[in-house]
């Protein structure tokens, strides 16, 4: 398995139809990961799984602005990255959301061999083709992890948890 880090501006080197299936998993941190291969509505699906996390990790009901924005940011990355594996790899497999306390991690693993990368250059007013864009702008990092070299891979992001 390899994994690509994306750049990111600033960086100075190189570096069942109807309802999906989902389980908790407990490690270090909170971990949850919804399947959704054989899904529909599969983008508000996926927002609403992330959002219930939230809630049972305690960024939702948001007690500030500061955190009502963290929680948002997250659930706009959610919807990019399965919107991008609908359009673009032959829709998502997985949806994992994990959180350590000090970042969460948002991962869709799918089954396609292309390789996600923000619009360049960005054109606002443009229409289309600004999900990796949002991605990369309000992650602290992102990247991709190849599944095999016949195809399928994660699409991995990380936001910072609300102090």
């Amino acid at each position: 398995m390899s994994t690509t880090r994306q750049p990111r501006p600033g960086d100075s080197g190189p570096e069942s139809p109807g309802h999906g299936s989902a389980s908790a998993v407990s490690a270090a941190g909170q971990a949850r990961s919804l399947a959704l291969s054989s899904a529909s509505g599969i983008v508000p699906l996926a927002r609403d799984f992330t959002r219930q996390a939230l809630y049972d990790w305690g960024w939702l009901p948001a007690s500030s602005a500061d955190r009502r924005a963290a929680a948002e940011d997250v659930l706009l990355v959610v919807s990019e990255l399965v919107t991008n594996a609908c359009l673009h790899a032959e829709g998502p497999e997985e949806l994992r959301v994990a959180c350590d306390g000090k970042v969460l991690r948002l991962e869709v693993v799918d089954r396609g061999t292309g390789q996600p990368a923000p619009r360049t250059p960005h054109r606002a007013g443009r229409p289309g083709g600004h999900g990796m864009f949002i991605v990369q702008r309000l992650c602290l990092d992102w990247g991709v992890e190849r599944i095999s070299e016949s195809g399928g891979k994660t699409v991995w992001a990380e936001l910072a948890a609300p102090a």
